[in-house]
């Protein structure tokens, strides 16, 4: 009897260990796949990060540059001084809630576009795509200065239009970061449009209409049956806009001239510059690129952790 039913045991535990090699095989294949894009991104981004972290950690200014002194090693006296100081956290209220805003709009004016294009003609559909990869493609500093002549004060399109002449956008502080904020909307809601433009069109036609069979209406089949397929895409046009809005640099700096008035249009990144380059404190400069590095790190992985709660209780 034992004989006979050694081979019968014998299959079912030999196919579970082929299913968990499978299984193990399967978790790996993503890995392998990032594999020569880690190869060459990680190299790139490891030194300049270690840099960053080193130079953060060091006394580094004008005098250290020219060789006239030797760097002093001040440990974490950069970030004291960095949290220590009220302007910084001003600053950082700031580019929380400026990039939030810019993600937000980002977000709404794409995905409207991406629902509109995916019900248009042909036609339409190519010319609203051909404006968008215009405003995407456009630099930054070229895309702000054309957004500067169009609402200058004296000979701007804008101010002629509404009979506003004379009045200077960037010199109230909220003015300032809406016209900035309009800027990086436009040139940041292409690549969310198009995103989620491929997503919809990947739909199956067949869930749609089972979902209007069920009676739900175009709204509705949008919400609960497109929406949730569309997850992946709108984490990584989230977290890309998040990273892009928090860090943004050439607007802010050309539009307001470095930060507007008295700096009430700083954000983080304009403020690093005007401490390392033009306040010659590199160490701090460095501490406040590590702050910001650290806060995206933070909110990306916050991010990608709740999407994740809520995949696994739907």
């Amino acid at each position: 009897m034992t004989a006979t039913s050694s081979p019968r045991l014998a299959r079912p535990r030999g196919r579970i260990r082929q299913h968990r090699a499978a299984r193990r095989r399967r978790r790996l294949t993503p890995l392998w796949l990032l594999v020569p894009a880690g190869a060459v991104l990680i190299p790139l981004l490891a030194y300049p990060i270690y840099q960053l972290g080193l130079l953060s950690l060091y006394e580094y200014r004008q005098a250290q540059v020219s060789g006239g002194q030797p760097s002093r090693f001040v440990g974490a006296d950069n970030y004291a001084e960095l949290l220590g100081d009220k302007q910084f956290w001003s600053v950082l209220i700031a580019t929380v809630a400026f990039a939030t805003a810019c993600v937000v709009a980002t977000l709404a004016v794409g995905a409207a576009l991406a629902v509109l294009t995916a019900r248009t003609g042909r036609l339409p559909r190519t010319l609203l795509f051909l404006a968008a990869t215009a405003a995407w493609a456009a630099p930054a500093v070229t895309g702000s200065t054309v957004w500067m002549f169009l609402f200058d004060a004296d000979l701007g399109l804008v101010n002629q239009a509404l009979g506003l002449r004379g009045f200077n956008w960037t010199y109230d502080r909220y003015t300032a970061f809406a016209l900035v904020g309009a800027v990086v909307v436009w040139h940041s809601f292409p690549f969310v449009m198009v995103t989620l433009y491929a997503g919809i069109r990947a739909v199956p036609d067949a869930v749609l209409e089972a979902a209007a069979l069920d009676g739900a209406s175009p709204a509705q089949s949008f919400r609960l049956v497109v929406l949730p397929m569309l997850r992946p895409l709108v984490t990584i046009v989230v977290i890309q806009s998040i990273i892009w809005d928090f860090k943004i640099f050439t607007q802010i700096y050309v539009m307001t001239g470095g930060g507007g008035i008295a700096g009430q249009n700083l954000v983080l990144n304009v403020y690093a510059y005007q401490e390392a380059f033009a306040a010659s404190e590199y160490g701090l400069g460095a501490a406040i690129g590590a702050v910001m590095m650290a806060i995206l790190l933070a909110v990306t992985l916050a991010y990608l952790r709740a999407l994740r709660r809520a995949g696994e209780a739907l």
